[in-house]
């Protein structure tokens, strides 16, 4: 391994314009924040070294081998996270292995931009993600900050720079122009056009910067020139040990992106990765799944992320497959979508392996998720779903050696039905019991509002519900009316109020609601609610079973005698719905409490 003569920033850039410095398909993608770049600049205007950089000088031989990326210069989160392809032809090229997100973060700040989603900003649209560059205050110094920085780098917005145009204490200057600048004094010809000529700070800073980018040559680079692929994958893992941590499927992936053929791996996995995130409500799957649901629906033996299970017949076997196991991945997730659960509400994002297992295994099409045939089954493997997401550890430690067993489950007993009792057998024996202990249901009484195994324990109690539809968990005693400026006015003592606010957001306060039954419920008392929506016997009498009532308060004073009754009461009916294993709908599989194998075999078939 040799030393490079040290570059400047501007030479190096002026490389990756001309795809001299490529990224290998080792390379995971951009990931550093603003604030992150933000620092790079501070260090480089403040004359620190910001570390070395490694490169692989690849023969042109060797380039046929493998897949290269361009370097980004116009980041969004929204739309343009992936690096662009290159086309390389057959000449030498260097191949950087340490320190991509550095140059990708001088290129973004020197000549691109950053476009980040705005607080409460929705995640779904451009609008939420404004196009931001960087832009350096040339009038003083930083503000004493937590960061350590010394001078005012920022990534702004075109509509923050119009809002500043008359603060008289900053001066945004557009780093782009450094780079853009042919000499050391168009920076300044540029300050005596704003007024700011004569501005001693304003005139250091820039022509600091200049020389920093274009004069001092401080980007050290080693390079490796050996074209043993197992060394430079050693090298690299090796390298990038520390800093933001790289997940072992970007290598993997990688190498899979090197050995496809009728596919680019990347583009592909990236691609289902989005498709699948824009399933129903959302979800944030990441790539690690995706790739291990892959080496699962392949047959690949070993599922573990190792590069030996990464070989050339294994990838042939994951490119030949890719588009059947795209397939059961999308319909896993839309059925996950069905049972009402999204990136809020889904607490383990593995459960959707073995579910694509065994869609894929039995060869199952979109039409399972409403075809009246498969509700029998689909009620089955709800229950399962939901009961795994409840109880807590099932898909943590130890997931590997779990999915093989499930996938051996599935093999022998999965062929014509969701083989629910002899995976939860199978789960039970590596100490993952779905059994029902009283801890449990301790735990369960004790989930609150918002949290993601909330809404699985109400799917699974509450199953009521159609999820497929608009739904709300809503607080059946409204929370307004616990408000602790409320209950002061009402004479309540502090210690009851401290009481009624502990209780409020508590489980046994807790219904699934539809949409529009929860935003015309609001506000109002319960019992003066329920008895203007439900105005028959038999529909009070319905609602009120359905969702564990015994009775409904009218106000603050009768919440918590309403509280210990439903807790109570809820108590028994998780011991009940989950002991059973199912959680169906009645009329569509019938009350299956202390089902066996057999009998729910022949009901299937019926």
């Amino acid at each position: 391994m040799g030393h490079l003569p040290a570059k400047t920033i501007a030479s190096t850039l002026r490389d990756i314009q001309k795809s001299e410095f490529v990224l290998p398909a080792i390379q995971r993608e951009y990931v550093w924040k603003p604030s992150q770049v933000v620092r790079l600049f501070d260090s480089i205007l403040r004359g620190y070294p910001i570390g070395s950089f490694l490169a692989w000088k690849i023969d042109p031989e060797t380039i046929a081998k493998f897949k290269f990326y361009g370097f980004l210069k116009d980041y969004s989160q929204f739309d343009k996270r992936h690096n662009p392809d290159l086309d390389l032809p057959e000449r030498q090229v260097t191949a950087v292995l340490d320190g991509q997100q550095r140059l990708t973060s001088l290129n973004i700040g020197l000549r691109g931009s950053y476009a980040v989603r705005e607080k409460y900003a929705r995640h779904n649209t451009a609008h939420g993600y404004p196009t931001r560059r960087m832009y350096l205050n040339v009038l003083s110094e930083a503000a004493p900050n937590d960061a350590g920085l010394r001078y005012d780098f920022r990534l702004l917005t075109d509509e923050q720079i119009r809002e500043s145009a008359e603060d008289e204490a900053h001066h945004w200057f557009p780093v782009t122009k450094i780079f853009d600048a042919t000499n050391a004094m168009q920076p300044m010809m540029e300050l005596a056009q704003l007024g700011l000529g004569n501005n001693e700070f304003a005139i250091r800073v820039l022509g600091e910067l200049y020389d920093a980018v274009h004069a001092k040559e401080s980007l050290q680079m080693y390079e490796e020139t050996d074209q043993d692929v197992e060394r430079v994958l050693d090298i690299f893992i090796r390298v990038n040990s520390g800093g933001t941590t790289l997940s072992y499927s970007d290598l993997l992936l990688s190498i899979a992106t090197a050995q496809w053929k009728e596919r680019d791996a990347r583009d592909a996995i990236h691609g289902l990765v989005d498709s699948l995130n824009s399933t129903g409500a959302g979800f944030s799957f990441s790539q690690d799944v995706v790739l291990k649901a892959g080496l699962m629906l392949a047959g690949i033996s070993d599922i573990a992320f190792k590069v030996k299970n990464f070989n050339t017949e294994n990838m042939a076997v994951l490119d030949r497959e890719w588009d059947a196991i795209g397939d059961s991945l999308k319909l896993a997730v839309g059925l996950l979508s069905d049972f009402g659960l999204s990136d809020a509400t889904l607490s383990a994002k593995s459960v959707m392996i073995p579910v694509a297992y065994y869609l894929h295994s039995r060869g199952l099409n979109d039409s399972y998720r409403t075809a009246v045939a498969h509700a029998p089954d689909r009620a089955l493997l709800r229950s399962w779903v939901l009961r795994s997401l409840i109880v807590r550890g099932v898909w943590g430690s130890g997931l590997d050696t779990l999915l093989r067993d499930l996938r051996t489950v599935i093999d022998d007993y999965g062929t014509a039905r969701f083989p629910m009792a002899e995976l939860e057998r199978a789960m039970a024996l590596r100490g993952k019991s779905l059994a029902v202990t009283e801890e449990l249901i301790d735990d369960i009484l004790d989930l609150s509002y918002g949290g993601a195994r909330t809404f699985a324990v109400l799917a699974m109690l509450y199953d009521h519900v159609d999820t497929r539809n608009q739904f709300h968990v809503d607080h059946v005693f409204p929370k307004s009316q616990l408000d602790p400026k409320r209950l002061r006015e009402q004479g309540f003592s502090r210690e009851d109020i401290e009481t009624l606010g502990a209780r409020r957001d508590l489980f046994a306060n807790l219904q699934l609601l539809p949409g529009p039954e929860n935003i015309d419920k609001s506000a109002a008392a319960p019992d003066d609610w329920a008895a203007r929506t439900y105005p028959t016997p038999d529909a009070m009498s319905s609602y009120m079973a359905l969702n564990e009532l015994t009775e409904l308060p009218h106000d603050a004073a009768a919440f918590s005698e309403f509280f210990e009754k439903r807790r109570r009461a809820v108590g028994e009916r998780i011991r009940r719905k989950l002991s059973s294993g199912v959680a169906a709908p009645q009329g569509i599989i019938g009350d299956l409490e202390g089902y066996d194998s057999t009998a729910l075999d022949a009901a299937l078939e019926e």
